[in-house]
């Protein structure tokens, strides 16, 4: 019974959207698959509401499964422990998009941007009223302006 949980758990993990790490790749399947990008500033192993806003809405479920739908999502990480290193190349590819969505160096910062690359919403930290439920309606609002 455990393994058939853990196999069902796996297989349903395996639909899930992926974080991508490059923006011309989102982009581009942004544009042929109609969805807005979302873009995730984090530090991984350093930044606490970076840690919960990963655990508590983009690894759930309900975001996941709208995501999937609606979202092409993408990560830029900056991890300061040596074992979490990036590449030098995906160091300064995340350096390149935080120099034009992320000028402050805020973390968490999440930002969603259409397919042309422009900024249509950012949200700074992981404030106590942000939730899967309301960056979704931020979402969907933003959705319905664009069309």
């Amino acid at each position: 019974m455990k393994s058939l949980f853990t196999f069902l758990l796996i297989l349903g993990m395996a639909n899930a959207p992926q974080w991508q790490l490059n923006m011309e790749q989102a982009k581009t399947e942004a544009k042929t698959n109609h969805k807005f990008i979302l873009l995730n500033f984090s530090g991984s192993d350093w930044c606490g509401p970076c840690i919960k806003l990963k655990k508590e809405v983009f690894e759930s479920e309900a975001f996941l499964s709208y995501a999937d739908k609606n979202l092409v999502l993408v990560r830029a990480d900056f991890p300061r422990s040596k074992k979490n290193q990036l590449s030098p190349q995906q160091t300064t590819h995340n350096e390149s998009l935080a120099e034009r969505y992320n000028p402050e160096g805020q973390f968490p910062l999440t930002v969603l941007i259409d397919a042309s690359g422009k900024e249509l919403k950012h949200w700074v930290g992981y404030p106590a009223t942000l939730n899967v439920q309301t960056l979704v309606n931020e979402i969907d609002a933003q959705h319905a302006a664009a069309h």
